[in-house]
């Protein structure tokens, strides 16, 4: 991938090599592993268009103030390259290039969610030193030791191999790079819980259906977050695969949290 053209869509894939025996987790199904990318594509094809909406409507807007505090952490520079996976409509990549961040590769594994991305970019006026890329991100098309950053945000758990992805992370990094994700994590306020339990899983699905028009979607979504690793799980996880001086913090009571590592 060596294309920096804007707006330029370039298209990874690639077998897993999965054993037709194996299963993963689909929200509260298990589903064979080599299912679940197909699914998760669907799920994503479906809430595309709507996703921003809901993004606001789901986090009442405090998924605005948690990637703020990302970027902010993240700490563009002219001089470092960013690549940030599963970037969906673009948040972070524009975050980091409003703050005068150096160039930046913008991944999804899901076409139509990049392409409202790209849309997104073209509004804002971003048409240099941004690059747009269909990426799956346990098989990263780009050289060994070759970006400064790596972001993740609100895709991680989406993954079927989540290892596989920490692990390319790491090695698209140059010596001294940092990965950073975001994600909902566990709830850590004993009062909080069941709050957010009624809202993820009565609230959401209804909204899903009466504004994406999709139940089952925002069904597969509150369910993803229940089985994702929790803040230390995923900080063991980082630091398996081989990042140095990992660290988290728990945003809103735990709802999210940021896990950052780097490489040496």
């Amino acid at each position: 991938m060596t294309d920096n053209a804007p707006y330029k869509i370039h298209e990874a894939t690639g077998a897993t090599g999965a054993a037709a025996d194996e299963t993963t987790d689909f929200g509260y199904r298990d589903v064979p592993l080599t299912e679940k990318k197909p699914l998760v594509r669907a799920v994503f094809d479906s809430v595309a268009s709507r996703y921003d909406v809901m993004n606001d409507l789901m986090s009442l807007g405090v998924h605005r103030v948690w990637k703020r505090i990302f970027n902010a952490q993240l700490a563009p520079q002219p001089g470092l390259s960013l690549l940030d996976l599963a970037g969906g409509t673009g948040d972070v990549t524009f975050g980091w290039l409003a703050g005068g961040g150096g160039p930046a590769i913008m991944t999804d594994i899901n076409e139509k969610m990049l392409s409202v991305g790209r849309d997104r970019a073209i509004a804002r006026g971003y048409v240099s030193d941004l690059s747009f890329c269909v990426v799956d991100a346990e098989q990263i098309p780009l050289a060994d030791r070759s970006v400064d950053r790596v972001t993740i945000s609100f895709g991680l758990r989406n993954c079927t191999d989540k290892m596989a992805v920490l692990k390319e992370a790491r090695r698209v990094l140059k010596p001294g790079g940092r990965f950073m994700c975001l994600e909902f994590s566990q709830v850590q306020v004993a009062a909080l819980a069941p709050v957010y339990d009624a809202w993820s899983f009565k609230v959401l699905p209804t909204m899903g259906q009466l504004i994406a028009k999709d139940r089952d979607s925002y069904q597969y979504l509150a369910e993803s977050i229940r089985m994702f690793p929790d803040q230390e799980t995923l900080a063991d996880m980082f630091r398996e695969a081989g990042f140095a001086h990992v660290k988290y913090q728990s945003l809103s009571g735990g709802i999210a949290a940021i896990h950052s590592g780097w490489r040496l």
